[in-house]
This record gives structure tokens, C-alpha cells and sequence, in this order.
């Protein structure tokens, strides 16, 4: 059996995460193991992009804290660790992956094909692609 000691959680508040969540918990809660919780924000644009967003104020990583720490489960052998990091989500999700040092990453997928994902990208495809852990994906949920 592949010792699993640390797994990590990336969300992004979405169905598909509620999802994977429950999996990441079930999977930390069989096997004992620790579990990090993960969000990661896009940081403020340049100046110089075409589409300017405004910078997130105090309250904005206030709220996303609170979002994070609402996630949640029972039974499990060590407490729920949570971070909050600013920057490219697949990027920082390896990275956290590999400084923690992660067994697992489990995450869900939004399940896009086509152009869609063409041009937004896929962070879990990302993910699977220079992870150093295994990378479990999960679908999202049926409609």
C-alpha cells in the first residue's frame, strides 16, 4: 500500500472542490494523514495589462480566509491545515506540494474540452504535469 502521510487539498471554492473534498477527508481520515487545505488567489494585474483589476482590499483575504477555514471535517487524526497563497494557481500548488513535502494532491476538475479549455487552460492538467506526488482529480459532480 502506497504510504500516504500528507495530502493536499487545492480549492477553489467550487461544486467540483466540494467533491474532492470529501475524498481528500475520507482519504486523510483512512489513512491518518494530515491535510492541507490550499487556496490560491490571482495577483492584482499590471498596470500595463489591456484589462486592469482593481487590487484586492483588507477585507478581500479576509473573506477568502474565511471561506478556506469553513471547509471542514470530521473525525480526522490531525487538525485541517490552511494556507492562503497569492500567485499562479498550478505553479503555487506544485510548490506547495514539494516544500511540504505531499504524498497526495487531490483536487477536482471543472471538465472542460474543447476551445474552452484551450483558452482558460486546465490548473489540474498542469498539476499532473510537474507534480512530484501522485495527483488524484475527481470529476464534477452530475447534473
Amino acid at each position: 500500500m502506497l504510504p500516504i502521510h500528507t495530502i493536499l487539498f487545492p480549492t477553489d471554492f467550487s461544486e467540483c472542490s466540494q467533491a474532492a473534498f470529501r475524498i481528500a477527508a475520507s482519504l486523510a481520515r483512512d489513512y491518518g494523514a494530515r491535510l492541507i487545505v490550499l487556496h490560491v488567489y490571482p495577483p492584482p494585474l499590471d498596470h500595463s495589462e489591456e484589462v486592469a483589476r482593481r487590487a484586492p482590499d483588507d477585507n478581500y483575504e479576509d473573506s477568502l480566509w474565511k471561506s478556506l477555514e469553513a471547509i471542514q471535517a470530521e473525525d480526522l487524526k490531525y487538525d485541517i491545515d490552511y494556507q492562503l497563497v497569492e500567485g499562479d494557481a498550478a505553479d503555487e500548488i506544485v510548490r506547495v506540494a514539494t516544500e511540504r513535502p505531499c504524498d497526495l494532491i487531490v483536487m477536482g476538475t471543472h471538465g472542460r474540452m474543447g476551445l474552452e479549455r484551450v483558452l482558460l487552460g486546465s490548473v489540474a492538467e498542469k498539476v499532473i504535469r510537474h507534480a512530484a506526488c501522485p495527483v488524484l482529480t475527481t470529476k464534477p459532480p452530475p447534473m
